[in-house]
């Protein structure tokens, strides 16, 4: 095991797409929590406060920070399929659960190492405004959590997948477009029966872990019955674990 993890971490760190995805996502974080403090920089509130140091937590359809943390993850698992660099991997590594397992942690601790430094940066770019902040606040950890749990769907996608195509349109279209028209449609009394469902949302639930109140974006969580924060981001790790077993269960039995 010891060995597909230097061999995973050596891959990552010598593209320079990682270094990319990581500056960019660490970048935009920044600029959301400095305009979030300048348009607010007197008396903000806490929800404002929380918002600014998770990047923009649920006031967005997904934070951006772990939108790019997943690209990591699709890249690192999708890219060798599509430049054919599988078999050779195969090779200096043939036990194929032990190599997938290396990904996802040195992914997902990657995931997690990125996102407490956007937490870092942006209190730092935020103390230029405001004198303290509720770092102890649950949707900090919240942040953390999501961020290491998208890092591993991304992995786990483009293994599925195999390929970065198909694992990005999931990752993108899924919560941006179909999760929020479900959510949308599930207001309209003739389709008052999705309601139920809502709550199971995948990436709608994973929102939750980043909500200042505990509730999705919009304050619609009281009038659907989304659950709360931790038991819905249960429900976002089971739907990550899930595509993480069958991705692992697909590798070891297809063809490379």
């Amino acid at each position: 095991m010891t060995d597909a993890l230097r061999f995973e971490w050596v891959r990552l760190r010598t593209l320079r797409s990682t270094y990319w995805l990581i500056g960019s996502a660490l970048l935009l974080n920044a600029v959301i929590a400095v305009l979030i403090a300048w348009l607010e920089p007197d008396d903000p509130g806490r929800d404002l406060m929380v918002a600014a140091v998770t990047g923009g937590g649920a006031n967005l359809p997904v934070p951006m920070a772990v939108v790019f943390l997943a690209v990591l993850g699709v890249l690192a698992s999708g890219h060798e399929y599509r430049y054919g660099t599988i078999q050779p991997t195969l090779t200096s590594v043939p036990r194929r659960l032990r190599l997938f397992s290396a990904k996802l942690l040195v992914v997902g601790a990657t995931g997690l190492v990125v996102t407490f430094l956007s937490i870092v940066v942006n209190v730092g770019v935020t103390r230029f405004f405001w004198s303290s902040l509720p770092l102890a606040d649950p949707t900090v950890a919240g942040y953390l959590l999501l961020g290491g749990l998208w890092s591993v769907l991304g992995v786990a996608l483009g293994q599925l997948l195999r390929g970065v195509p198909g694992a990005l349109v999931v990752l993108l279209v899924t919560p941006m477009i179909v999760e929020q028209l479900i959510f949308r449609l599930s207001y309209a009394p003739a389709l008052d029966w999705l309601l139920p469902a809502v709550k199971f949302l995948p990436f709608t639930a994973g929102l939750q872990l980043v909500s200042a109140a505990g509730e999705a974006s919009g304050g619609l969580a009281s009038e659907v019955g989304l659950f709360s924060r931790w038991p819905s981001g249960v429900v976002f790790a089971v739907f990550v674990a899930v595509t993480v077993v069958g991705a692992g269960v697909l590798f070891r039995r297809r063809d490379a």
